[in-house]
């Protein structure tokens, strides 16, 4: 039987009449296996257009989506989705051996048309088939959109790019014509080209969209944010720019309020000091003056009964003070945002201008590099952005440049000194290292007080510089593989980073840029956020694209 989100009508983007489409989570708990919660009576309702749902990493983003979607149970509370749902993972489960038309679901509809286009005319293929006489028309005009167009319906998974799996993936989802739709970092491993096809795709979205990202670009076009934040969601209408803006002015009226409740707090203690300091004096003066008058021992120790009496009740209104505006600082603290930046000086890492870092004449590789091969030359502190389709062979001149990967043809020559290199998987840590053993390890003749404020520097404070890499998130272990490569011995010249954006959340982002803005060598890295590559100060842009590396200009609007 053909599919029903195939049959019931063409592939549009348009939510079915009627449909109220929206999510709502009523004092939603959910704890992993060995009790750790996650949430704790979480409610909120997503009603029609489009959210973007933003937290640092950890705390539950992926985990929301899984129990909207009902691949997870709820430990308390509920979920409901009116409307069809649709739900793209950040994680894809398919096998490399599934062709593009199983994953799409419409396979057994194509195997029943080519049956009956050679002669068979049995009745369950037009069973099969029904109205969708024209589903590999409809697909393709889907496939199209995202910028699938080449992509044959019968080939395999495992030969296409990571970039081309999730656009697929995201095209299985749109085929079903849900009324909700979740997302979860949809735009990882896509390049350029792909993400503004799916820019376009979802900018013409006419139902509930919740969506997980850290890709402002697309944030930037949504109707609103969802801010996860200590197990509340709160809702910030417009985009993502209107919500920094938002959160910014929040944060200036939260750091004025904790400065006058400082100050509430210090005029308190000044004056309960004070008062103490009067009553001292008076009490020492009412007891000389007892004793000069000569008063009976009885009716003397009554009137400094009360005079203790008199100022233990002064003592106690002023602590009183001293405590409520005590108070009133923590409630202040709360609102202020823990989000930290690395602010670092890396002058090991200066490269004078005009000094040749890298050469290389021809290089080839297998097929990916055509002609004659590509010719690349990195001088002094450049700030080189290499972008390029997904499986034009980035990742792999950025192996040959460091040195990994020796060439097929062609020359290669590197200036003396270091040259580092970041790929996508930070897997350049020994996972069972700790944080300051890593470092360590990178830098052996660093004196340990020197590594122990360089750790501070990059967040790494306390208990913190022992824990393993591999128990790290995946901000944590961007900043200890940071720590160990540009304050290793030596200090790398060149830096070679591969989509090192991927899988950070919004604050992890932010401190790379604040790290490689302080890095004062030159640099190559492949990204596809042109807002990242605007805040690192690019210089100068490159595309790898058809076998052939060009100079290129900024992308419009960059």
């Amino acid at each position: 039987m053909i599919p029903e989100h195939i049959a019931d009508s063409p592939f549009t983007l348009i939510a079915r009449e009627g449909c109220r489409m929206s999510i709502v989570c009523s004092h939603l708990s959910f704890s992993w296996p060995d009790d750790t919660p996650v949430f704790q009576d979480l409610s909120f309702t997503a009603g029609g257009g489009r959210t973007g749902l933003v937290a640092p990493n950890g705390a539950g983003k992926s985990t929301l989506l899984k129990l909207i979607a009902g691949q997870l149970r709820p430990t308390g509370g509920s979920v409901t989705v009116d409307g069809a749902l649709g739900y793209l993972p950040q994680e894809l489960p398919f096998a490399a051996d599934l062709t593009v038309a199983e994953v799409l679901g419409i396979a057994p509809v194509l195997a029943a048309l080519h049956a009956v286009e050679a002669g068979d005319a049995s009745e369950e293929h037009f069973t099969t088939i029904g109205a969708d006489w024209d589903v590999e028309e409809r697909t393709r005009a889907q496939l199209d959109r995202l910028g699938l167009g080449d992509v044959a319906l019968d080939r395999r998974l495992g030969t296409l790019s990571g970039g081309q799996v999730v656009s697929l993936g995201l095209a299985g989802q749109l085929l079903k014509r849900p009324d909700v739709l979740l997302l979860d970092e949809p735009t990882n491993n896509l390049d350029l080209d792909a993400r503004s096809a799916l820019y376009d795709v979802l900018d013409d979205w006419g139902g509930c969209l919740l969506l997980v990202s850290h890709d402002r670009a697309l944030l930037d076009r949504m109707d609103r944010i969802a801010e996860l934040d200590r197990g509340d969601v709160r809702f910030f209408g417009g985009n993502f720019t209107a919500y920094t803006e938002a959160v910014t002015a929040e944060q200036e009226v939260a750091e004025r309020n904790v400065r006058n409740a400082e100050q509430e707090v210090k005029r308190e203690k000044r004056e309960m000091q004070q008062a103490r300091e009067r009553a001292a004096r008076r009490a020492s003066t009412a007891a000389r003056n007892i004793k000069d008058a000569g008063l009976p021992k009885i009716l003397a120790g009554a009137r400094q009964r009360r005079a203790q009496e008199s100022a233990g009740k002064a003592d106690g209104t002023h602590s009183a003070r001293v405590g409520a505006a005590r108070a009133r600082l923590d409630e202040a603290s709360q609102a202020l945002r823990d989000e930290q930046k690395i602010v670092l000086e890396l002058p090991d890492t200066r490269v004078p201008a005009g000094r040749t870092v890298f050469v290389g004449e021809g290089i080839r590789v297998r097929d990916l590099f055509a002609g004659s091969g590509v010719d690349l030359d990195i001088r002094g502190p450049e700030r080189i952005a290499l972008t390029g389709p997904n499986g034009a062979g980035k990742s792999t001149l950025l192996r040959v440049i460091q040195g990994e990967l020796l060439p097929d043809a062609g020359t290669t020559t590197r200036a003396d000194g270091r040259i580092a290199y970041l790929s996508q998987r930070l897997d350049l840590l020994d996972p069972d290292r700790t944080v300051v053993e890593s470092l360590t390890a990178a830098a052996p003749a660093m004196p340990p007080s020197r590594r122990m404020h360089l750790l501070a520097r990059f967040l790494f404070r306390g208990a913190r510089i022992h824990l393993p890499i591999g128990a790290l998130s995946g901000g944590e272990r961007l900043r200890a593989t940071l720590a160990c490569v540009l304050f290793a011995e030596p200090a790398p010249q060149l830096l070679l980073l591969d989509e090192p954006t991927n899988n950070l959340d919004l604050v992890s982002v932010g401190q790379l840029e604040g790290a490689l803005a302080a890095y004062e060598g030159a640099f190559v890295v492949v990204s596809h956020d042109e807002r990242f590559l605007a805040e690192i100060g690019v210089n100068r842009r490159l595309r790898l694209a058809d076998g052939r590396l060009r100079e290129t200009a900024p992308p419009d609007g960059a």
